[in-house]
């Protein structure tokens, strides 16, 4: 559901409608009670859509007045951000934090990845094992035991876009810094996260 304010129009005519009849109060047009009306419902929508901008803002996904509100509570930007970054990043990441219950799943660590603007899969590792060892297969040792990797595309482009942008950031930006860090944060300290790109 998309909220909109109403007009100064329809404000006018709210306010007029709500005042009383009779001979002492006209609601002609050029009477002085529908110009006062015509002059205090600038105020009422500006008022109007300060309140829409403000129910807009308290979801981070659309924030952008209280986006940094919402980067304080949650300790943000960090270093994983970058020294610039874009408001859809700033936006994914405070999305990303809130979110996150925690977990060691893939699916968790996919879904994460997910928020912050990157389609990932992601894959396990395990020592060769007598009997389930196939013919091509990896002759990987103990130390893989705790090993696991993430695939990505090798460069994930985000696009400048109209309502999800602001002014001066770039047209296109590539990269995964951003991945890189938040998955490495996020990452159980027992394991050894690889980070593999298409």
């Amino acid at each position: 559901m998309r909220l909109t304010s109403r007009s100064v129009a329809a404000y006018a005519t709210a306010i007029l409608s709500l005042l009383p009849r009779g001979r002492i109060w006209p609601h002609q047009l050029t009477s002085s009670m529908a110009m006062t009306a015509r002059g205090v419902a600038p105020t009422a929508q500006r008022l109007d859509a300060r309140a829409v901008a403000l129910l807009a803002d308290a979801f981070p996904p659309q924030a952008y007045e209280l986006l940094p509100e919402w980067e304080r509570t949650l300790g943000l930007p960090d270093p994983c951000a970058g020294e610039n970054p874009s408001l859809q990043q700033r936006r994914g990441q405070v999305t990303a934090r809130l979110t996150a219950t925690g977990g060691q799943s893939a699916g968790y660590f996919v879904r994460h990845a997910a928020r912050l603007g990157y389609a990932i899969t992601v894959e396990s590792f395990g020592p060769a094992r007598l009997g389930a060892l196939r013919l091509g297969g990896r002759m990987n040792d103990e130390r893989w035991a705790h090993a696991w990797a993430v695939l990505s595309a090798e460069t994930t482009q985000r696009q400048f876009r109209l309502g999800l942008s602001t002014l001066g950031e770039p047209f296109r930006a590539w990269g995964n810094e951003v991945l890189e860090c938040e998955l490495r944060a996020l990452a159980p300290a027992h394991t050894v996260l690889i980070f593999q790109y298409s």
